[in-house]
């Protein structure tokens, strides 16, 4: 199943199940274009991981972590698919990261790796976006990681056995590709990133873990068009702006 969560004509907020590309709620079907695609949860808070593919420390000149690199993005950092994204001021560099967001089914606390697929709901896209200016110059990330709209997400939620172990995840920018990779070329994988992250936090219903991204991040410009798309999910496209 593909859940979408949106803004019908009406203003009525809805989650839909996408299918043949239209979206289904009760005895209704819309288009794409004729509604809000919101983001597809809404999380207390996304937990991110760092450094998490090995080509993507080799670019960045760092070693693979002993054990997965955290930090959180809190809600304000949402934005759905189709979202115009307005850049920060006065930065040099604001740079795109694909990655597979993991999407967390009810609450869960001390949570096993044996155990772990059972709490979640499916998975997404989501766009890492990341102020360098900042974030090369503190060490907890809020200004880096946490600005208003860093993390678009969307523009569905997949179950999870519906997405191949190996998809494929890219990030495209005016339709070149940047990036491109698999998702079983995870250092720690979902399950042990579960394990590690609800030893510490407890994770609620719609939390998103975004699972790292791979090499090739590069900087967003104004008027750039950036497409997400990991295979067996779909596409999270967004413009941005200065």
């Amino acid at each position: 199943m593909s859940r979408v969560r949106f803004k019908d004509p009406a203003g009525s907020i809805r989650i839909g199940e996408l299918k043949d590309g239209m979206i289904e709620f009760g005895n209704r079907t819309y288009r794409f274009e004729d509604i809000d695609i919101l983001p597809p949860t809404r999380p207390t808070k996304l937990v991110c991981i760092g450094l998490n593919y090995q080509d993507h420390a080799e670019e960045t000149g760092r070693d693979i972590p002993d054990r997965p690199k955290l930090f959180l993005k809190p809600p304000n950092t949402l934005a759905g698919h189709g979202d115009t994204i307005q850049l920060l001021k006065d930065k040099e560099r604001i740079d795109h990261e694909a990655e597979l967001g993991v999407v967390i089914d009810r609450q869960c606390k001390s949570v096993s790796k044996e155990n772990a697929m059972d709490f979640v709901m499916g998975f997404t896209c989501v766009n890492d976006l990341s102020n360098r200016d900042d974030q090369r110059q503190e060490q907890n990330w809020v200004r880096g990681k946490a600005f208003d709209n860093a993390a678009p997400v969307g523009p569905v939620i997949v179950d999870s056995d519906k997405v191949p172990k190996d998809a494929e995840i890219k990030a495209e920018v005016n339709g070149e590709i940047k990036q491109k990779s698999s998702i079983d070329e995870l250092v720690f994988s979902i399950p042990e990133l579960i394990e590690e992250i609800s030893s510490y936090l407890t994770l609620e219903r719609g939390d998103i873990i975004s699972t790292g991204t791979p090499s090739g991040v590069g900087p967003i410009e104004d008027g750039d068009k950036v497409t997400i798309s990991i295979e067996g999910i779909g596409s999270l496209v967004n413009h941005f702006k200065k």
